[in-house]
């Protein structure tokens, strides 16, 4: 038998073992690691071949490096799985038997208050733009480690796509991978960072997604520049 997408995950998991301690991961964050790799087996990043499940691991990284518990990293860890739960209409006792019951309810809340609803409370189904708008809405009332979420999950993206672009001599087919195209997604990053900001998370996280967003906007203005 082959070598899965699922076995290459386990292998790139391993160093980032040794970040937490010698004695490396709790037993909830190596469960967190197995059901996300199980969850994403098979799923590339849009417009790329790279796996996507390298994201979860990345961002349990991230959040690692400034001394988040366990609890925080194992919600940071299925912060995607969920996305794609509720992206594909999963019902909140489907949620709640799925992740819930192996995870702890803590856990799924906190997820929850962080990623883009497909629906609002009244059940009404909510556009592209009303997703982005809603999220930054409930960051205002979301507790702290759900921001330690958001501002570890976009630091995560906002570099891996500020990665692309420095690699490659085509960014225009980097932006092409986004629906909302190069500068709505730039300046989302920007409101993400605003609004973190604004309702008094003020950790040494934000210095690193700070300097993140300044350089897709310096990416974006020198594009302009040349076009």
């Amino acid at each position: 038998m082959g070598v899965t997408v699922h076995d290459r995950a386990f292998r790139f998991l391993q160093p980032a073992v040794t970040l937490r301690d010698m004695a490396g991961y709790s037993d909830p964050i190596n469960h967190a690691f197995a059901f996300a790799a199980k969850h994403h087996d098979q799923q590339v990043r849009k417009g790329t071949r790279y796996p996507y499940l390298t994201a979860a691991p990345t961002l349990a990284v991230i959040l690692a490096r400034y001394d988040q518990d366990d609890s925080t990293l194992v919600a940071g860890i299925l912060h995607d799985v969920v996305e794609d739960c509720v992206r594909d209409g999963y019902t909140t006792e489907m949620l709640h038997r799925r992740i819930g019951d192996k995870f702890g309810e803590p856990v799924l809340s906190t997820v929850l208050a962080v990623i883009e609803r497909r629906y609002d409370d009244e059940g009404i189904e909510l556009s592209h733009l009303e997703r982005k708008e809603d999220l930054l809405e409930r960051l205002v009332q979301a507790g702290t480690q759900a921001r330690w979420i958001a501002a570890a999950d976009h630091l995560q993206s906002g570099g891996t796509l500020l990665a692309d672009l420095r690699r490659t001599d085509f960014p225009e087919a980097v932006w092409s991978r986004f629906t909302a195209g190069r500068e709505a997604t730039i300046h989302w990053y920007r409101r993400i960072y605003e609004r973190l900001v604004e309702v008094g998370f003020d950790y040494s996280i934000m210095e690193e997604l700070h300097e993140v967003v300044r350089s897709l906007e310096h990416y974006a203005g020198a594009a302009a520049r040349s076009g």
